[in-house]
């Protein structure tokens, strides 16, 4: 390769199959790091939405029957708050139904099918979020392996010279640092975008868990106001 000639194009097509090999594999890992960003990215402000406005609704003095009933019909897209929701009541009718009217069974009841199905909703929710820390942990790893190849390939090229200068070196080091800089290239969105969403993640996860309380509270009021069936709130 001619030393004046580094543009990083040819640093990649002069490099040993190797080396071109992991900087193929990091290219092919950072585009699926930032399909994976996006869909998250979109992800969580849908969850956002829906979980706001069923929340929203929740407290305009909406009855829980006719929430429930509206959560259970499928016209419309719910969000992971009302699905909570609807498995608690789905739960609680299901036990009156069997005549129970135990107020403590019939509690125990509900927080464990909202439990169940908060577990359910935060699995979808973190789902994405292994792989991006995985591409952040190990990416940097791939690239430093492609750059240490890279190098004992070029030096043993160098063995059979005479002499050997810093223009014969140079393109030989620079081809194999390219593969660094990719395996960062590729981490370093996916940490970010990791710590980011980590974060976001567990603003909903404790959004849903003081629902959950706050519902259990209504459901315990109404028991008390009306044995029969709970009505409003």
């Amino acid at each position: 390769m001619n030393s004046q000639d580094m543009s990083i194009l040819t640093l990649v097509l002069h490099a040993s199959w190797v080396v071109q090999l992991v900087m193929l594999l990091l290219l092919a890992v950072s585009v699926a790091s930032w399909a994976a960003i996006f869909r998250k990215l979109f992800g969580l402000k849908r969850v956002k939405a829906l979980n706001e406005n069923f929340e929203r609704e929740f407290w305009s003095g909406t009855s829980l029957n006719d929430l429930y009933a509206s959560a259970a019909s499928g016209q419309q897209e719910i969000g992971p708050m009302e699905r909570i929701f609807a498995s608690g009541m789905r739960e609680f009718q299901k036990l009156r139904e069997r005549h129970i009217h135990d107020a403590g069974t019939l509690l125990d009841g509900a927080r464990r099918a909202m439990r169940a199905s908060f577990q359910r909703e935060m699995d979808v929710i973190e789902s994405s979020l292994s792989f991006l820390a995985s591409v952040g942990s190990v990416s940097p790893y791939v690239g430093l392996f492609g750059t240490v190849w890279g190098i004992m390939h070029a030096f043993t090229g160098f063995a059979g010279m005479e002499q050997v200068t810093l223009a014969t070196v140079a393109p030989g080091i620079a081809e194999a640092l390219v593969a660094t800089a990719i395996g960062l290239f590729a981490a370093i969105p996916a940490v970010v975008a990791y710590n980011r969403f980590a974060r976001d993640i567990d603003r909903v996860a404790n959004h849903q868990e003081t629902f959950i309380e706050e519902f259990s509270n209504i459901l315990q009021r109404n028991l008390g106001a009306h044995p029969v069936a709970p009505a409003g709130h």
